[in-house]
C-alpha cells in the first residue's frame, strides 16, 4: 500500500485517462454548487486493493446530490437519463457502461425493526460514521484545495493493509442498524481473504438474530457471492461460527456432526460438502454448479439409518435430496425455472457415475446415464469427480483411474449410439399416423419400448430398426398399421 497522508492518489495510483476526466467534471460541476464532493465506498477499497471495479463509482456531496448529478449528467451529454429517488436523496445514471450514484451526506438512525433509517442531511463525517466497515468508509476529496487526497477517519487504509474487517463504530449498533452487514462482513472475509477482527466477529455473533428481518432476496445475493468465491467453505464456516448459518440456511446445520453407535462413526457431511464445494470451484464458476456442490448430500440427515451389519447408510439421499431442492430455492427467492431443474438433476444423479466405477460397466448403464443427463453429463462428471473427498492416496488412485474410465467409456458409448440429447427415432406423431389412432396409453407404451430397445442395446438408435420395432408393438398391442 502506497499511499500514506495527504498523498494525492491520482498520482499514485494507475487511473484511466476516462476516470480522471470524469473525475475533473463532476469537481468543475460541484465547485460551482459550492458543494463539497468525495469519491466514497467500495471504488476507493477497490483502488488501494488493486480490483478492477467497472462496474459503480459512488461519490458523496455536502448539499444535493440530486442537483450534482443532474448537472454533471447535462455536462456529460444530453441522452443520459438520471434516475431520481428524491425520499433517499440520491440519483444515478450509467455512462460508459459504468452506474454512477450521487448521494448527499447524511447521518442515519434506525427503528429496532427495520433496517430502513430516518436520514437526515449531515456532514462527510456523519457520512463515514454510517458506513459498514473502515475500509468501506474511505473518501477521496475532489475539492480544490486536497484534490486526490484520501480522508480516512478509521485507518481504514491500515485495515486493507493488514486485511482486517472492522467496523468503525461499535460493531453491535453498526450490525442491529443494518444486519445485512453481517452477511456483508462474511462475504468480504471470503472474497478478499481478509479477517473479521475479534471485536466485530462477536458483534456478529451477538447480532445473529436479526438477520431474520432482511428480505430472502438480499440474503441470498451475499450467499451467491459467497458460493462463487474462490474458496467458499471458509464464509460457510464464518456463517456456522457466527450464528447466521441457523437462520439463513437450517438443512446445512442438519449436516454438522458425527454420530456414533456401536463405536462406529460417519464422516461429517458439513465438512464434507464445504471440501466438495471447494474442490468443484476449481474447475467452474458456474454458480448453480456450485450449488448443487452445496446441494448434493442435503438429504443425508433425513436418510441416515444405522445398520448392524452395515453401519451407517444414507439410503435413497439423492432422490430426497433432489425433492428438497425446490423448497430451499422457493425460500431463498432463487429461480424456479431451468437453473432450479439443473440442479434437481445434478443432486439426483450425483451417485450415479460413481457407481459405475464400482461394478463391470455395461453400454447399457451408460445409455442410460447419457440419456438421463443428456446435455449436462459434464457438469455431473465434474460434480462426481469433486465428490471423491477421501484422504487415502491409494483410494483416491483407484477412484480417480475408474472415474477416467467410465469418462471414456461415456465417450465411446456417445460416438456409437448418439444417446446424448436423444430423441426417439420414430415420433408419436409418427405412430399414430401408422396405426391411425388418437394420443393415448397405446402411443406412449409404443414410445417407451422403442426408447427401452435403444437404452438396453437390443436395437441401434436408427429409423429402420426402431420403425420395425414399433410395428411389433403395435401389434402386440392390437393396431393395424394403415400405410407403411
Amino acid at each position: 500500500m502506497k499511499v500514506k497522508g495527504a498523498v494525492n492518489i491520482f498520482n499514485e495510483y494507475v487511473f484511466s485517462d476516462f476516470e480522471k476526466q470524469l473525475f475533473v467534471i463532476i469537481a468543475d460541476e460541484a465547485k460551482k454548487l459550492n458543494y463539497p464532493s468525495y469519491i466514497v465506498g467500495g471504488y476507493v477499497r477497490d483502488k488501494l486493493l488493486l480490483r478492477d471495479n467497472k462496474k459503480d463509482i459512488d461519490f458523496v456531496c455536502i448539499g444535493s446530490g440530486i442537483e450534482l448529478a443532474l448537472n454533471v449528467a447535462k455536462k456529460l451529454g444530453k441522452n443520459i437519463h438520471v434516475s431520481v429517488f428524491k425520499n433517499f436523496g440520491t440519483a444515478h445514471f450509467k455512462y460508459n457502461g459504468i452506474d454512477l450514484e450521487f448521494v448527499g451526506a447524511r447521518k442515519e438512525s434506525y427503528n429496532r425493526d427495520s433496517r430502513k433509517p430516518v436520514v437526515e442531511n449531515g456532514t462527510l463525517e456523519d457520512d463515514q460514521n454510517r458506513r459498514d466497515f473502515t475500509m468501506n468508509a474511505l473518501a477521496i476529496s475532489l475539492n480544490e484545495n486536497n484534490y486526490g487526497e484520501i480522508i480516512d477517519p478509521f485507518h481504514g487504509i491500515s485495515d486493507i493493509e493488514n486485511k482486517i474487517i472492522r467496523t468503525p463504530l461499535d460493531p453491535v449498533i453498526t450490525f442491529s442498524d443494518d444486519p445485512l452487514r453481517m452477511m456483508r462482513a462474511i462475504r468480504f472475509a471470503t472474497e478478499l481473504h481478509f479477517i473479521i477482527e475479534e471485536k466485530t466477529f462477536n458483534g456478529i455473533k451477538e447480532s445473529a438474530e436479526r438477520i431474520n428481518i432482511i428480505s430472502p432476496e438480499r440474503i441470498t445475493d451475499e450467499l451467491n457471492k459467497i458460493i462463487l468465491s474462490d474458496i467458499p467453505s471458509k464464509g460457510f464456516y464464518l456463517l456456522h461460527e457466527s450464528g447466521l448459518l441457523k437462520y439463513i440456511f437450517p438443512e446445512m446445520i442438519d449436516l454438522v456432526g458425527v454420530e456414533m453407535q456401536d463405536g462406529r462413526g460417519h464422516k461429517d457431511n458439513f465438512y464434507h460438502t464445504l471440501e466438495v464445494l471447494d474442490n468443484i470451484s476449481l474447475n467452474t464458476n458456474d454458480l448453480w454448479l456450485r450449488w448443487a456442490a452445496v446441494l448434493h448430500d442435503i438429504a443425508k440427515p433425513a436418510t441416515k439409518r444405522y445398520f448392524e451389519k452395515q453401519g451407517w447408510a444414507f439410503h435413497g439421499h439423492e432422490v430426497v435430496g433432489s425433492r428438497m431442492v425446490k423448497g430451499i430455492f422457493k425460500r431463498m427467492r432463487l429461480p424456479l425455472d431451468a437453473k432450479m431443474k439443473f440442479v434437481e438433476k445434478m443432486v439426483l444423479l450425483h451417485l450415479r457415475p460413481i457407481s459405475l466405477t464400482k461394478e463391470n460397466v455395461t453400454d447399457s448403464a451408460i445409455r442410460r446415464l447419457l440419456f438421463d443427463a443428456g446435455e449436462d453429463i459434464e457438469s455431473l462428471m465434474l460434480l462426481c469427480k469433486a465428490d471423491i473427498t477421501t484422504k487415502n492416496r491409494l483410494k483416491v488412485k483407484r477412484y480417480s483411474d475408474n472415474f477416467e474410465m467410465v469418462r471414456q467409456k461415456l465417450k465411446d458409448v456417445e460416438e456409437h449410439d448418439k444417446i446424448q440429447n436423444f430423441q426417439p427415432p420414430v415420433s408419436g406423431e409418427l405412430i399414430m399416423k401408422t396405426f391411425n389412432v388418437n394420443p393415448g396409453r397405446k402411443v406412449g407404451l409404443i414410445k417407451d419400448h422403442i426408447k427401452e430397445a435403444i437404452l438396453d442395446g437390443i436395437i441401434p438408435n436408427e429409423y429402420e430398426a426402431a420403425y420395425q420395432l414399433m410395428l411389433k408393438k403395435g401389434a402386440e398391442l392390437g393396431l393395424t398399421p394403415q400405410h407403411k
